[in-house]
């Protein structure tokens, strides 16, 4: 499962997710746009403070440039195709 956090106003959320698109593999987008404290949350999870963040198996990849360079290596169709988890997971309140 791919799981993808983006805002409306960000366009390196949409390249992430035309990426993920043109892999043809089904993700869910969850737009934080509005939520101060799912965005918080993710940044305490993760480390991060920025968006996109993709989840790969409920596995922290990063964000599009790092989905693009798992593209360029030609990693991320290996990591999609996969069902095992990545490594540690981190988890994200969806509350």
């Amino acid at each position: 499962m791919v799981e993808i956090y983006t805002a409306s106003y960000c366009p390196f959320c949409l390249d992430a997710v035309k990426i993920l698109f043109k892999k043809g593999t089904s993700f869910q987008v969850i737009d934080v746009t509005s939520d101060e404290e799912q965005r918080k949350a993710l940044t305490e999870r993760t480390g991060c403070n920025t968006i996109p963040q993709v989840f790969i198996h409920g596995t922290f990849i990063g964000g599009c440039s790092d989905l693009q360079a798992l593209e360029e290596e030609g990693e991320l169709d290996k990591l999609l195709e996969s069902e095992e988890s990545l490594g540690e997971a981190i988890p994200v309140d969806m509350e």
